[in-house]
């Protein structure tokens, strides 16, 4: 009761701050462009001095299956999030499968360490509150830059706090939820050790971030269908 309390709080925060209409991703609401900028050479800063380091350090010295045991236990613990999600968003046969994968994977898969619910045919699914709130109706709001966080939106960063106290970070103390936190941002990070060249190549990377990250977040809520974007080319002479 206490959980869904406070995320009916934090809902009608996001309606507050996020409340504005789709922006076409080529063209997005980005006011605070100039700090966003300075925040965005922040972090790659620091992602070239201490996270990618770290990153690949942890591929070089830890082996696969245990990264992959890693991977799977974090997902699986974070899942009930996707589940409620779902149920937010009106999303019920899914909401059902994912449980039936949690549980799988809780129990066959001893605590999520391996994933036995894909290859038994339950697909894992990525929904959050931020999307939930977009299904709500609730625009992006203001394109961010959060220092260490990286891209995100008015909507997306209510939605983070939604599915913080959510989770199971909700429930734990300061030092193990930002253990169990630095543990998301560094497997994420390996994941996109592979995208470090295709982004140098890039003359403005902020744009390309900010676009690339704004299209992704549009998919992602459509389910891998968005309805195609005005351009805004006026079709008569």
């Amino acid at each position: 009761m206490v959980r869904l309390m406070r995320l009916a709080a934090i809902g009608a925060a996001g309606i507050l701050l996020g409340a504005c209409a789709h922006s076409p991703t080529y063209d997005p609401q980005d006011p605070l462009e100039p700090v966003n900028r300075v925040v965005y050479n922040f972090n790659e800063a620091a992602d070239y001095f201490l996270i990618e380091p770290v990153a690949k350090g942890y591929v070089r010295f830890v082996p696969q299956f245990m990264r992959t045991g890693v991977k799977n236990f974090l997902s699986n613990l974070f899942y009930p999030t996707v589940i409620l999600n779902d149920v937010l968003q009106g999303k019920f046969s899914q909401a059902g499968q994912d449980l039936g994968r949690f549980v799988t994977n809780s129990t066959a898969g001893i605590g999520g360490l391996f994933d036995v619910a894909t290859r038994a045919g339950m697909p894992e699914h990525e929904e959050d509150f931020g999307q939930t709130l977009a299904v709500w109706g609730i625009g992006d709001g203001w394109y961010l830059v959060l220092p260490f966080l990286g891209p995100s939106t008015n909507r997306d960063l209510i939605g983070r706090v939604g599915d913080t106290y959510t989770s199971v970070l909700g429930d734990m103390d300061t030092e193990p939820a930002l253990a169990l936190s630095a543990a998301r941002v560094l497997d994420r990070r390996v994941e996109l050790l592979g995208a470090g060249a295709v982004l140098k190549q890039q003359f403005d990377r902020y744009a390309f971030v900010r676009t690339a990250y704004l299209e992704q977040r549009r998919n992602r809520i459509h389910d891998g269908n968005p309805p195609t974007e005005d351009l805004g080319f006026d079709s008569g002479w």
